[in-house]
């Protein structure tokens, strides 16, 4: 396999970067300041039509793959946009993979042309607050009464509720105490967001102020039968179609964060002068930054594979899990490596390494933690005894 960007490849980068540099470093800056969805910066991408690059063509995409979609999602974050212009459009990328898969004709005509042209935003709903990542034991229940569901629980770090249209939403149709296997009985949804039945609170938090991060409270939500995506307790089947391309976009936004943070420092270190001689001349600060490039390129081949993968239609759990934890931990050191280059002008807002730090902890603990990760692999590549 070549990961060399072929010619669309590299067109799709290009004109993704081309419409990053109309939202320029203060514009980030001042969405961190003071939040705020980034509308104009989604417009912009809903205009071009880059929402829609995963969903096929007829209906409204450009029907490309996961290995392209990534390679937007680094073009946004190492653009300067960080994870506050990736986490804008990240849901409508990924998120719908589900309705492309699993859902019938009939769905994909009403459910995937509002995505496509950005007059709808989704929310993902699956986490909740007792259960964290073991998904299997989720309380949210949908009670089916007629030709609707009625959905009753909680979710939470549910990103964009606050300005979103649509919820997929993954809840127990079956209680777990009667189900033979724990992942069987959970069903998915992709449904109108009901403001008169689902609460809102948004959660305060370190970085990436732009993009509202969320708990739900969820009370007598009505969904009708036909927004139930595929065969009811088959959800959690589902949803891996989400998760698994979810983990390789998150792995290539980390990338290029930390190849913004890394490109800040080395051209840091070159015109700062101490001693009489640039900064970057000394081997403690030019090493870590080598490191950093080394350890960034890994985890983008390791990115590239996985998308490759499940391109190819090929088992990529492993491939995509490791994407993400490599690419999490390289994005984390190549931004805490640049504000130790800056020194104590990193701490200052001014050049904008605080806040990649700040928004590199997104990727690094999330959707799933390194923890989890090296578990995962450890049982289902190495065959060892499950830990947790």
């Amino acid at each position: 396999m070549d990961f060399a960007l072929n010619q669309q490849q590299e067109s799709i980068r290009d004109a993704i970067l081309k419409i990053c540099a109309r939202f320029d470093d203060a514009y980030w800056l001042e969405k961190d300041r003071a939040g705020g969805f980034p509308h104009e910066f989604y417009d912009a991408m809903a205009q071009a039509g880059w929402l829609g690059i995963c969903i096929p063509e007829e209906y409204g995409g450009a029907g490309l793959g996961i290995m392209e979609a990534a390679i937007m999602m680094r073009a946004i974050s190492e653009s300067g946009a960080g994870m506050s212009g990736a986490s804008a459009i990240h849901m409508n990328v990924f998120g719908l993979n589900p309705v492309v898969v699993f859902g019938d004709d009939a769905q994909r005509a009403r459910m995937l042309p509002g995505i496509v042209e950005g007059r709808e935003k989704a929310c993902f709903g699956v986490t909740e607050p007792n259960t964290g990542l073991n998904t299997t034991q989720l309380k949210t229940r949908a009670v089916r009464k007629g030709d609707r569901y009625v959905v009753n629980g909680q979710k939470v770090w549910i990103s964009t509720a606050q300005v979103a249209h649509k919820i997929l939403l993954l809840a127990r149709t079956t209680p777990l105490e009667e189900v033979k296997n724990p992942t069987h009985g959970l069903s998915l949804f992709y449904a109108d967001f009901n403001r008169d039945q689902i609460a809102v609170h948004e959660i305060e938090k370190m970085g990436r102020k732009a993009i509202d991060s969320n708990e739900l409270f969820i009370t007598d939500f009505e969904i009708p039968v036909e927004d139930r995506i595929g065969e009811e307790g088959r959800g959690f089947e589902y949803i891996l179609h989400g998760m698994n391309p979810e983990r390789v976009l998150i792995a290539a936004e980390a990338v290029g964060l930390g190849k913004l943070a890394l490109e800040r420092a080395a051209a840091y270190a070159k015109q700062r002068i101490v001693f009489n001689r640039p900064i970057g001349q000394n081997q403690a600060i030019q090493h870590p930054l080598a490191k950093n490039w080394i350890d960034l390129e890994a985890a983008w081949l390791m990115t590239m594979s996985a998308a490759w993968q499940y391109d190819q239609g090929l088992p990529c759990g492993p491939a995509a899990n490791a994407a993400k934890y490599l690419a999490g931990e390289a994005g984390f050191d190549a931004c805490q490596q640049a504000v130790m280059t800056h020194g104590g002008f990193g701490y200052a807002k001014e050049y904008h390494v605080e806040r990649y730090l700040r928004e590199v902890m997104i990727p690094r603990i999330a959707p799933i933690s390194p923890q989890l990760i090296l578990s995962f692999i450890g049982e289902k590549v190495l065959g060892l005894p499950k830990s947790y």
